[in-house]
């Protein structure tokens, strides 16, 4: 099973007339790296907050949100008036003072930290608790809209592996024709310097050996199908997202159609190797958001 590391999963409940609402927004990344907006009444929870986020999530850029409103609609905050109103008295004090204009001069001290905040209060331990059940099922939305994403993810991870083996099933003719193709021109260019009459026979056959030696792909072949059919095995598996697991498959896979290349001396395995690498490079760019 599939899961892609971009996602939406959003929630609400109530509790005691104030309406709860979750939203987490997921994105690819290598590491886990998440950010957290809540009311201030909440930051003792913090560590187990982002713990039960992180344990389901598992990884990527994760933003959550959770607000609390009142049943009239209106956010749970409060204007520190006293604080309001020494800056407004010492901004307004300045741009008189320095001829600044003063349009613009209320939302800058709405800005300043502390001036709005959340009520601080004794957290409620049921209102925790309700808060912790709507956080769980966003979480449980995220991961639905994950799934679906992974669905689309693994049909075409399976077209890209198709496609490399259709590839590497075509090598196959050309390899045997090569073989005949060195093996005359070798000798052409043996009888030019040696002459015809002058050939060593023992020295030919052991010119041809070397090269059909380092010419030889079978193992590549063997390997490179065998990495396909293991990708494709993860992919199936329903116990796990394989995000990591198919990344270093796909680089042993690299490595294999590199050796390919390497070792081809013919143009026309030339061209299927380099399909196969448009494949996989393909299969790369998905795995990039693959959980």
């Amino acid at each position: 099973m599939l899961l892609s590391m971009t996602g939406y999963g959003r929630a609400s409940g109530s509790y005691a007339g104030k309406t709860i609402s979750v939203e987490l927004r997921a994105l690819n990344s290598k590491l886990t790296d998440l950010k957290m907006r809540f009311p201030g009444d909440y930051k003792e929870k913090e560590l187990e907050l982002r713990k039960m986020v992180v344990d389901h999530a598992e990884r990527g850029k994760i933003d959550l949100l959770v607000e609390v409103q009142n049943a009239d609609g209106a956010a749970l905050v409060s204007l520190n008036e006293g604080l309001f109103k020494g800056y407004y008295r010492e901004i307004s004090r300045l741009t008189e003072e320095l001829n600044i204009p003063r349009h613009d001069i209320l939302q800058a001290i709405m800005r300043i930290p502390n001036v709005v905040a959340t009520p601080s209060g004794e957290l409620d331990e049921e209102e925790w608790d309700a808060v912790c059940k709507v956080v769980e099922h966003a979480l449980n939305n995220l991961r639905a809209f994950r799934r679906q994403e992974g669905r689309a993810l693994e049909s075409d991870l399976r077209l890209r592996v198709a496609n490399i083996l259709i590839n590497l099933s075509e090598v196959t003719p050309y390899e045997q024709e090569r073989f005949g193709r060195m093996r005359e021109r070798l000798r052409s260019n043996m009888e030019e310097v040696f002459g015809r009459d002058n050939l060593d026979t023992n020295r030919f056959e052991q010119e041809i050996l070397y090269y059909l030696e380092k010419m030889d792909i079978t193992e590549e072949k063997v390997r490179l199908e065998q990495h396909c059919k293991y990708f494709i095995e993860q992919v199936e598996d329903k116990s796990k997202s394989a995000g990591r697991t198919l990344n270093f498959i796909s680089q042993e896979m690299g490595r294999e159609i590199n050796t390919l290349g390497a070792k081809a001396y013919d143009a026309d395995i030339q061209r299927l190797v380099v399909q196969m690498k448009d494949e996989l490079e393909k299969i790369k760019e998905q795995l990039a958001n693959v959980l």
